[in-house]
């Protein structure tokens, strides 16, 4: 019992309750191993006393747990009670802490707002001192005086703006009344166009008894600028030989001008010219050159197998205007004019070529009132190698197809300078040998062909084969 009362308070003879709870368990296993010895051995006199041992060494065993069980209580309990003004401390600190960062983010909130003021431009303090008015500089609005004079410019800043904002709704009334005006005077302006047409139509009769028909010229000239590169020519040669000569011609474009409008914008979508696409197209790789003009005639057999399946139909497709010539007889008597003949100018776009027919004109190839204009100009035959190459050698010029003959003299009167098929050297050695006489014709003929005036040739020509036929017929 002594030892249990030690045990209480912590200590035995100096030794801490864990060194006698390691003795105990030493004085134990020791025990126990001399019972097991002794069991062993079967000597049942020494297991009493053991037994007896091991029992109060048991007891010891609970009372130094028991003790060191309320040690941990005792220590538990000053723990806490030292632990206590920790937290409260602990506590403290975290809501300082908590404050102090609220305190920092409102400052930094202060600091970082932005007001107007910064982004107004005030003007410059001599300005204000010259300019604003006196109710705004007399005025005191603080004690301090930067920021009196501060106040005082943010209202004069005030005065100005509102001055600009009853300049701006001025402006504006002014601006809704220019624009009532031009809407009006566009309106006025789009039906402009139809007072103007009902009017042209209603000068027409006029147009026509003092002879000037402006309208007429008008409408002709709009129509030539959608004419190809030829027919422009033919047409601005022959309307400027009628205007300087004053010859009794009269020159008049027909056709679908929505079908040449169509076309001339496809033209232009395709950034190429009508040469450029007729050639270009058609005949790409088929111009001769001088290194490889054998290996060309080696496949010509086959480009011409493929000319001989393809459809013509399209070779004739001519524009959607054509030139129209009327002349007429300059040897008359009456007021208006005996209208002659009526020639009529078309384009053929794949050929690149420039044909002639009469209007009207049911006659053969042969009997055709062009026919032989020139000599040697039958109009049978394509006047160029590109369009011979394009149809074949074998393929003839069909008149039939559109009534009308690429002659050579209307190519040239186009602006179409080729070159000739035979070498001029061969052919005035052929000719002179075997018929001087017809060199010397052909020879007359287009010299007087190459003249200048090819325009007031052509015509005259014309004028006289139908004034010999007219003549003949009665």
């Amino acid at each position: 019992m002594e030892m249990g009362m030690g045990m209480e308070e912590g200590e035995v003879e100096g030794k801490s309750m864990y060194e006698v709870m390691e003795e105990t368990r030493k004085s134990m296993e020791e025990a126990v191993a001399k019972m097991l010895f002794s069991k062993k051995e079967r000597s049942k006199a020494d297991l009493s006393p053991l037994l007896t041992q091991v029992s109060l060494l048991f007891l010891n065993l609970r009372q130094v747990n028991r003790s060191i069980l309320l040690e941990e209580d005792r220590v538990k309990v000053e723990t806490e009670s030292a632990k206590a003004p920790v937290d409260f401390t602990t506590l403290q600190l975290h809501n300082l802490l908590y404050e102090r960062n609220h305190y920092v983010k409102a400052i930094k909130a202060c600091k970082d707002f932005k007001s107007k003021y910064p982004d107004i431009e005030l003007v410059p303090e001599e300005e204000f001192h010259r300019n604003a008015p006196e109710e705004i500089k007399g005025s005191a609005l603080s004690q301090d005086a930067p920021q009196d004079l501060m106040l005082k410019r943010l209202n004069f800043e005030l005065f100005q703006r509102k001055q600009l904002c009853r300049q701006r709704e001025e402006l504006e009334q002014r601006k809704r009344t220019l624009q009532e005006t031009i809407a009006n005077r566009k309106k006025f302006l789009s039906s402009l166009p139809s007072h103007l047409k009902s009017l042209k139509k209603a000068s027409l009769p006029v147009q026509q008894q003092l002879g000037i028909l402006h309208t007429k010229k008008m409408k002709q000239h709009q129509s030539a600028e959608l004419l190809p590169p030829p027919l422009y020519v033919i047409y601005s040669q022959l309307f400027a030989h009628k205007e300087a000569f004053g010859e009794n011609i009269d020159v008049e474009i027909t056709g679908s001008v929505k079908d040449a409008q169509a076309f001339a914008q496809q033209l232009a979508n395709k950034d190429v010219g009508l040469h450029a696409n007729v050639e270009d197209s058609k005949l790409e790789g088929d111009a001769p050159e001088e290194e490889d003009d054998g290996q060309r005639r080696r496949k010509w057999p086959k480009k011409a197998r493929a000319k001989e399946d393809m459809d013509l139909t399209g070779v004739y497709h001519s524009h959607p205007l054509n030139v129209i010539l009327h002349v007429y007889d300059d040897e008359f008597i009456d007021a208006k004019p005996v209208k002659l003949v009526s020639v009529r100018f078309e384009y053929l776009l794949k050929l690149n070529v420039v044909c002639v027919g009469v209007e009207g004109s049911q006659e053969g190839p042969g009997k055709n009132l062009l026919c032989n204009l020139f000599p040697d100009d039958t109009g049978n035959e394509l006047p160029h190698q590109t369009a011979k190459i394009f149809v074949g050698d074998d393929v003839a010029f069909d008149e039939k197809k559109t009534m009308s003959c690429p002659y050579k003299w209307a190519q040239h009167l186009a602006g179409f300078d080729f070159l000739p098929e035979v070498s001029p050297f061969l052919t005035n050695s052929y000719t002179s040998i075997c018929d001087a006489p017809r060199t010397a014709a052909i020879q007359s003929g287009l010299s007087m062909y190459r003249h200048q005036h090819r325009v007031m040739t052509v015509v005259q020509r014309i004028r006289a084969r139908m004034k010999a036929q007219l003549v003949l017929s009665y």
